[in-house]
């Protein structure tokens, strides 16, 4: 990868430096196409694992996926009976069977540049983006989105109407992470680089980013930014010092995530069901 990171960074330099997609000849979609199948290979990846609980975002990864809007042109393209417009095309989905990955017709859109890993399910209508990492024997349920570089990892069962935030509109610094073996409630959304710790269930309806506190009943303290590994989280809401204001009638709350010790019978409730990955 050491050449392709060399190549994606010489070629930001040139963009900064004025190059437009209307420059971009043979050489420089050579270099962005090598890109994207190195994403989908999953030989690259838009953030990595600093220590137990800390990821860092891969800057150059980053580079590489807005250098694919940047120099590449919107053009027709098709989709069965459909033409649509765009700079990237869906992704080939010929590997997915040979590794025993599902995806539904009729809604299950996987863009160029994403990464889909063994034995995962994917239901329609969801949408993985380019830069993302989904796990093997991951469950990404109807109505999900997986943003722009999220990387979710393995045997993790995303309910359905989840959304996971990209970071290339609105800018963010860090991609969401959702770790191995989590489970996300119908409806979830985890948003502005949040990182889910392994093995934790959050509840239904949950929203969780880094501008909401986490109440960890645990450690007994209050985290941001993150859901320590195997909790059980769920929203409540807290006093809000709006309450205070002479304009307001009445109490007032705000949004917050409680996080407890998972029991028993909260990962039978969770518990895959086997005969679907069979």
């Amino acid at each position: 990868m050491t050449t392709l990171e060399t190549d994606v960074g010489e070629l930001w330099d040139r963009y900064e430096d004025g190059l437009t997609a209307g420059d971009a000849g043979v050489d420089e979609l050579a270099t962005l196409d090598a890109f994207l199948d190195a994403l989908e290979a999953g030989e690259v990846r838009a953030a990595e694992r600093e220590s137990r609980a800390e990821w860092r975002a891969v800057p150059w990864v980053k580079r590489g996926i807005l250098l694919n809007f940047a120099l590449r042109e919107t053009r027709p393209r098709q989709y069965g009976d459909v033409t649509y417009h765009d700079v990237l095309p869906l992704r080939e989905t010929r590997d997915l069977a040979v590794r025993g990955t599902r995806n539904t017709p009729d809604g299950t859109v996987i863009r160029r540049g994403a990464y889909v890993g063994s034995d995962a399910i994917l239901m329609s209508p969801s949408f993985v983006n380019v830069g993302a990492h989904v796990g093997d024997g991951t469950l990404v349920d109807s109505c999900d989105t997986v943003g722009s570089c999220a990387q979710v990892g393995r045997d993790v069962k995303l309910g359905a109407n989840t959304l996971l935030g990209g970071v290339l509109e609105p800018v963010e610094d860090a991609p969401v992470i959702v770790e191995d073996g989590v489970s996300l409630g119908a409806g979830c959304r985890v948003t502005s680089g949040f990182v889910v710790g392994e093995g934790s269930v959050v509840g239904e309806n949950t929203l969780l980013t880094p501008r909401i506190p986490v109440y960890d009943l645990v450690e007994e303290e209050v985290v941001y930014g993150h859901l320590p590994p195997e909790r059980r989280a769920f929203t409540r809401f807290v006093e809000s010092s709006v309450g205070d204001h002479d304009l307001f009638d009445g109490g007032a709350y705000k949004p917050a995530v409680v996080a407890t010790h998972i029991e028993d019978r909260t990962l039978e409730a969770s518990e895959r069901e086997g005969a679907l990955r069979e």
